[in-house]
């Protein structure tokens, strides 16, 4: 979930994440925790778009969906991937085609049947460019994903050429490459089934969503809350403790906390800074705190001026700003301990994981190299004063102390004309304008895993064709040399050689730095007191359908 999802993701930590694409941390909404006598308040942000699975990939609309729908596989709290629509999923010899079936008796909340063509229809609207959805790039190796991207030739109905229905409880899909994370990356949010009457009037639909999962949609005051009830027809593998769950709109994250303390709120999956020190000894909440796979990065444009990362200028000033940036005093003064330096692209969670990839070095603190690099770039184009990097963030997040933190970090290695903040009102609006490629300089990013593998982190976010609106690759990096490493570790027949090849990717990206790693999150947030079972999944997402207060 780009968080969710990134979805991004994403959700939480000191500063509030995505992947999907990272979510805005968000003031206060007079909600009383009491309201239900097991309904969970929880906090979240404004969705930046109506609640449909395929267009959705920030936390603020990921958190609601992953609640309302059920996919073919879902992940348990700690990421291992379990059948759930599906009865199975086989591949054959080369992983080049799977061929799904689904259990008998699923069904929307409509009381309409969950078949085949519930996924084979969402799959193919999701990957039509036509309907310019978010999650379109996840559909890129299924067999006629580029026919359907030509936007002037499409009415946006055309279907997927690799997806077959072979009965209504049985499909097969035939991908353009192998890919062996294939069955894994089913239980993605993009990949979620869709009902007849989405296609009637989506913008209707992502208005009061009809669902298959263990929550169903009861009604969504915007800037306000989002209501979901128990669905009592649910029978998949997440067990579901409460009544409901309504997700309070937040602009601001002390605001939220406060209400946790005061119990008017019941659960939120981040800390403001101003309480990162002292919520684990205070009293009036359920502290978590515990290590994440959420990763905080900030992303430059990859034409952008200066810093085109298809040039020698553009790569010294990338890795000249990257050793600017004084990691661990961000972590240790800023976040309170709440975070760790970055040292590559996924995170010490994610299979795979190495702290000693070459070209690492471009993520450690060095003022002497960085002011080297930075005279090399000057030699190649100078930088006058006009030339000033801003970065653009949310200020509903609470992440003006972390980009404070950066832009002086930058400014007192490089000079004090180099840097500055720009701030965006919103979460919507900051999202809105990086989906809009409105940003004219670095802006915050970052990535909540949306399935537990490499391949997330890096494909969807730097993949070239996740770029030009087609996914999560916001600056729009595309680099041949890198797609085809993750190519042939999409075909890698085992997991450690799939891993060594999405290694030798990411030194790719320790070079161009398409984005620039910050620091790993923890999982962290709150809970009120008398909440019960409260944890973080792997997502560092609360796992909501388990927490009760009875």
């Amino acid at each position: 979930m780009s968080i969710r999802k990134s979805k991004v993701f994403a959700v939480a930590a000191a500063a509030c994440v995505l992947g999907m694409m990272l979510g805005g941390c968000g003031s206060s909404t007079s909600g009383n925790a009491t309201e239900g006598s097991n309904v969970i308040t929880a906090f979240d942000s404004e969705p930046q778009n109506g609640l449909i699975p395929g267009n959705t990939n920030e936390t603020g609309g990921g958190r609601p969906i992953d609640l309302l729908f059920a996919g073919l596989v879902s992940f348990d709290k700690d990421g291992k991937a379990q059948n759930e629509v599906a009865e199975s999923i086989t591949a054959n010899d080369d992983a080049t085609q799977y061929d799904i079936k689904l259990k008998d008796g699923w069904k929307f909340t409509d009381g309409t049947d969950v078949t085949a063509e519930s996924f084979t229809k969402a799959w193919s609207y999701t990957a039509n460019a036509k309907n310019a959805q978010l999650c379109s790039s996840f559909f890129s190796t299924i067999k006629g994903y580029d026919a359907l991207q030509d936007t002037d030739n499409l009415k946006g109905d055309e279907q997927l050429e690799g997806l077959k229905i072979v009965n209504d409880h049985e499909f097969t899909v035939d991908l353009s490459q192998s890919d062996s994370a294939f069955a894994t990356k089913l239980g993605y949010s993009g990949f979620y089934p869709m009902p007849e009457s989405f296609y009637k009037d989506p913008k209707a639909f992502g208005e009061s969503p009809v669902s298959d999962g263990p929550y169903k949609f009861d009604s969504w005051d915007h800037d306000k809350e989002i209501k979901l009830v128990k669905n009592p027809d649910y029978k998949g593998n997440r067990k579901v403790n409460n009544d409901g769950v309504t997700f309070k709109i937040y602009t601001d994250a002390n605001a939220a906390y406060a209400d946790v303390q005061a119990g008017n709120l019941d659960v939120m999956d981040t800390v403001p800074s101003a309480d990162s020190k002292t919520f684990e000894s205070d009293s009036s909440v359920v502290p978590y705190n515990k290590a994440g796979s959420v990763i905080q990065t900030f992303t430059i444009p990859s034409d952008l001026e200066h810093w085109k990362t298809s040039t020698e200028e553009g790569q010294l000033r990338r890795q000249a700003l990257s050793m600017a940036i004084d990691r661990q005093a961000i972590c240790d003064k800023v976040l309170n301990g709440l975070g760790t330096p970055a040292v590559e692209f996924t995170s010490p969670k994610t299979p795979g994981y190495s702290d000693s990839l070459k070209g690492n070095e471009n993520l450690k603190y060095n003022k002497k190299k960085a002011k080297e690099l930075w005279e090399k770039a000057n030699a190649i184009s100078p930088w006058t004063s006009d030339d000033k990097l801003t970065f653009a963030y949310n200020a509903d997040g609470g992440h003006e102390t972390t980009y404070t933190a950066v832009v002086n970090s930058i400014n007192n290695t490089l000079g004090s004309e180099v840097a500055a903040t720009n701030p965006y009102p919103t979460f919507n609006d900051y999202r809105t304008a990086v989906s809009d490629r409105k940003v004219q300089g670095a802006f915050r990013s970052g990535w909540q895993p949306d399935y537990p593998s490499a391949e997330n982190y890096l494909v969807a976010n730097y993949a070239s064709a996740a770029a030009d609106g087609n996914g999560s690759n916001d600056g729009d990096y595309k680099n041949s040399e890198f797609d085809d490493l993750c190519s042939k570790a999409a075909a890698a027949q085992t997991t450690d050689e799939a891993n060594k090849l999405y290694q030798q990717a990411q030194e790719i990206l320790l070079n161009d730095l398409p984005a620039i790693p910050l620091y790993y999150s923890n999982a962290n947030g709150v809970a009120a007191s008398g909440v019960k079972n409260f944890v973080m999944n792997w997502q560092n997402v609360p796992v909501y359908n388990e927490i009760s207060k009875s």
